[in-house]
């Protein structure tokens, strides 16, 4: 690029003027970076190599097994295990000039399975043993509690049945998903379990992509995986690293891509499990001093600076994709990554996302995570985490962005929240919820949620709750017509319909809010005598024939099928046609769809005239009122009109029932 040019996205944006020097600044030191890497490693894929270099590896050849660590500050280092009845004097390590200690055992002292950790003599003089910091398998100890790294060498690789090309994802329909609780019976859940019984389910609502959280190892299942501790091993709670493989190819058999929540934004506090003062200091892998500390979360910040911490970091993102296949990820906490204050600001000016309190070497470690990843896996799915806005985010690093392909549209869970708390169904404004679901960035694709686990988690509601309480536990049978049921199960269906047609470029629920599940999550805690009651999802209700969940699932299952059909979420941002505050009517067109949503409590209106692009035949394609939805068939799927000459152009003269929506597409 010509450096007298302006940015390619201030250009898009006139807003951003003030800020195109901080934003060819970026463009620079990334392209800067870049070329250094290359010039001294070959390419950013060969940079990314540290679980090659660090770690337990057999060498078939020498029959011999070799270990690496890096611990520039320690004073000793020897392996430990069940091999050579966990000596610390027998197997010590030799440090080189770089930081980094080296061992070689011979290949007949350790096999699969063996239980092995560091003994490391720390820059504090602390004596501590450590799992090794790109172990590829961590185990718990099932009466301890500890974790110890375990040898993982199975006599045979994982063979890989199908392959998935995430570019065929047009635009990403997402089903997150928790393995775990992904059951009904009150305890843990497996991978294998979950590709038998779960991936099926997703496959017939018609979701497109899994995101699948706390796939890296952590010590306290409560976190929600967000704890990392040993960040190139999967989950050993749910299974061997083969099961999650069959979990990523049973999902690729169905088309569907598989994405993780990878957790770059911080790592846990443990010294017993994860990296904090692996090498005796507080700031091999994370900032020194206060910095290196998340307040909010308990847990340690990453240094993104350290050229040893970017290539940890980016060599987890490309061992995820090579070793998984997985289809991309969700980065997670990215507002808590991009600025040293954790986005605990209002971002109320453009200086906000460029100037003071901005991690730049995390901006850089990011745009190179992101290349990484696409050059990997072209079509990748990198979703960020964000809340702040930052502009660029979601746009190519040559136009001054950061190279994600979306990110997640987190104040739309928050505001139909606000609405389910704070008003009266009669004070619900039409015009502003277009413009909070229109609200976003142009040319920045975001994913569109109205929950997703955060809304579901212990100390929360989900949607369906906040609709309908505690009348859920009596009221759910198909023949109650109890009126808290009707109205929540109506407002259910039209905020995931106007959140999936109008809010983003893509979609996401969480397992079981597509059927209301009732209840919230809660993991095994001392303050609920570690139950997995409320750790669980319950299929049985939406599988039960006489319950009205059924109705919700099947009204989830023909929106995203439509969808997909018509390729909405890949459809330029929807236009309004009509937004009536008094009448609680609104109406737009996407993807050359119409759409119109009655939201009124009482209110029905008839030869209503919504004035549309086209004149001709229109077709309903998607009733929220179907009978088989949990609606009152007030309006007949299928059906067939015309329009009629409006007052501006061709009209289409609708029956509205109160609490109601449907889709037409022109047919003639």
């Amino acid at each position: 690029m010509n450096h007298q040019e302006t940015p390619i996205l201030v250009q898009n944006d006139i807003w951003l003027k003030d800020q195109s020097g901080a934003i060819q600044h970026r463009i620079d030191r990334f392209h800067h970076k870049l070329a250094e890497i290359e010039s001294q490693f070959g390419s950013l894929r060969n940079f990314a190599d540290t679980q090659l270099r660090l770690g337990v590896h057999y060498d078939a050849k020498a029959d011999s097994w070799e270990l690496c660590e890096w611990a520039p500050n320690a004073k000793a280092l020897a392996i430990v295990g069940e091999f050579n009845d966990w000596d610390g004097e027998a197997n010590p390590m030799v440090q080189d000039a770089n930081g980094h200690w080296t061992a070689t055992v011979p290949g007949a002292s350790l096999k699969h399975g063996d239980l092995i950790k560091l003994r490391i003599l720390g820059a504090d003089n602390s004596l501590r043993d450590r799992i090794p910091a790109t172990i590829t398998r961590a185990l718990q100890d099932p009466k301890t509690h500890d974790f110890s790294g375990q040898i993982w060498n199975p006599s045979e690789n994982y063979q890989w049945k199908h392959h998935f090309d995430p570019q065929s994802i047009e635009a990403p329909i997402v089903y997150e998903a928790h393995t775990g609780m992904a059951g009904e019976e009150a305890r843990l859940h497996s991978y294998r379990e979950f590709a038998e019984n779960i991936i099926p389910r997703v496959k017939k609502l018609g979701y497109n992509t899994i995101q699948l959280m706390a796939v890296q190892e952590h010590p306290y299942y409560g976190s929600f995986g967000y704890h990392v501790s040993n960040f190139f091993a999967a989950c050993s709670r749910f299974g061997t690293p083969e099961d999650l493989k069959f979990l990523v190819d049973t999902a690729h058999a169905h088309g569907i891509a598989v994405i993780m929540d990878i957790v770059h934004s911080h790592a846990v506090k443990n010294l017993a499990e994860g990296l904090n003062e692996f090498d005796g200091t507080d700031h091999q892998y994370f900032h020194g001093g206060s910095k290196g500390d998340h307040p909010q979360w308990d847990s340690k910040c990453f240094d993104y600076g350290k050229e040893e911490v970017q290539r940890f970091l980016l060599s987890n993102v490309r061992y995820w994709l090579e070793e998984f296949q997985f289809d991309g990820f969700r980065f997670d906490g990215v507002t808590s990554m991009l600025y040293d204050h954790h986005g605990n600001i209002a971002f109320d000016h453009y200086d906000k996302y460029f100037s003071n309190g901005v991690d730049h070497d995390c901006v850089l470690y990011l745009q190179l995570a992101t290349t990484l990843a696409e050059s990997i896996k072209p079509g990748v799915l990198n979703i960020a985490e964000d809340m702040s806005g930052m502009p660029g985010l979601c746009r190519p690093i040559h136009e001054g962005g950061i190279g994600f392909s979306h990110r997640l549209a987190m104040g739309l869970p928050d505001y139909w929240i606000k609405l389910l708390k704070h008003k009266r169904d009669d004070d619900w404004n039409v015009e502003e919820i277009w413009e909070t679901l229109t609200n976003r960035r142009h040319m920045e694709a975001n994913i569109a949620y109205a929950e997703s686990h955060d809304q579901a988690l212990v100390g929360d509601k989900t949607l369906a709750f906040w609709l309908m309480d505690k009348e859920m536990y009596w009221h759910m049978a198909l023949d109650d017509p109890h009126p808290v049921i009707d109205r929540g199960i109506a407002m259910h269906k039209l905020i995931r319909l106007l959140t999936s047609m109008i809010g983003g470029e893509g979609y996401l629920t969480f397992m079981g809010n597509e059927f209301g599940h009732p209840e919230w999550l809660d993991f095994p805690r001392e303050g609920n005598n570690w139950s997995y009651h409320y750790c669980r999802r319950q299929w049985s209700l939406v599988d039960h024939p006489e319950l009205k969940y059924k109705l919700l699932n099947a009204f989830d299952a023909a929106m995203i099928h439509s969808l997909e059909q018509h390729k909405i979420l890949s459809a330029p941002q929807a236009k309004q046609l009509c937004a009536h505050p008094g009448d609680h009517v609104l109406a737009f067109e996407r993807a050359n769809v119409i759409t119109a949503v009655n939201i009124h409590p009482t209110q029905s209106y008839t030869d209503y005239h919504i004035h549309v692009p086209h004149g001709g035949r229109y077709k309903v394609i998607l009733n929220s009122d179907d009978p088989s939805f949990g609606g009152h068939d007030r309006i007949q799927s299928g059906m067939e009109l015309d329009t009629v000459d409006g007052a501006f152009g061709p009209a289409l003269s609708l029956y509205l029932p109160c609490r109601s929506g449907y889709s037409l597409i022109q047919v003639g």
